[in-house]
């Protein structure tokens, strides 16, 4: 049988599969364990009583890659619906560039200031805001001592269970929204403490309610 011209598709080709009702996630980071490891945790959190309805792809790419890189993914590969990139300030230059372009190109943001750890401090209390990632890590290593009992490792990868064993999500995402009402008209470079990761998050958790999840892949 003709191949016609060779634009058949092979039967594994991504494209040929059906959209998930929940949505098909492709996450963007630039880091390879902090960010990757807290990921691969929530999707852990999440049953499988529907794991058909959503899936969820994690990959890692350079950070002034990450929005070309999801803008090109999303056109190559349509069944891609929720483009999301995953970043910290940090020593970023063009940070609030790379977040306002990606809004503009209706790629979402999972933004950090100074850095994911303070994500991970509002789920025990309010985070500082500092303007290094180096206060930031030692600040919430002391948090995290003080309630795990363990010294914080950025390459751990349990930490969202232990996020979810000994603090509280929910109110994590309540103090992120209060706290981005505090910062109106701001810049994200200017909102230290603050991190945007809560609605990807919010918005997964409101999706599935914590009972429908496929998978995530890690290239």
């Amino acid at each position: 049988m003709s191949k016609r011209n060779g634009n058949m598709r092979k039967r594994n080709d991504p494209s040929r599969k059906r959209t998930p009702k929940l949505g098909y996630y492709i996450i963007f980071t630039d880091t390879v364990e902090t960010e990757c490891n807290y990921i691969k945790g929530f999707r852990d959190s999440i049953p499988n009583d529907t794991k058909n309805n959503i899936v969820i792809i994690v990959r890692k790419v350079n950070t002034v890659d990450l929005l070309d890189k999801a803008i090109s993914e999303v056109t190559l590969q349509t069944q891609y619906r929720q483009p999301w990139i995953i970043f910290d300030r940090d020593e970023v230059d063009n940070f609030d560039k790379i977040i306002s372009d990606a809004t503009e190109k209706g790629v979402k943001v999972g933004w950090s200031n100074p850095c994911i750890e303070t994500w991970f401090h509002a789920h025990f209390e309010n985070p500082p805001n500092v303007s290094t990632s180096r206060s930031c890590i030692s600040k919430f290593g002391t948090v995290y001592k003080n309630n795990i009992k363990q010294r914080y490792e950025k390459n751990d990868e349990s930490i969202y269970k232990k996020l979810q064993q000994y603090g509280d999500e929910k109110t994590a995402i309540e103090k992120m929204r209060v706290k981005k009402n505090t910062y109106l008209s701001k810049k994200p470079s200017d909102m230290q403490g603050y991190s945007s990761i809560h609605e990807l998050i919010d918005e997964i958790n409101g999706k599935t309610k914590k009972s429908n999840y496929n998978q995530i892949k890690m290239d």
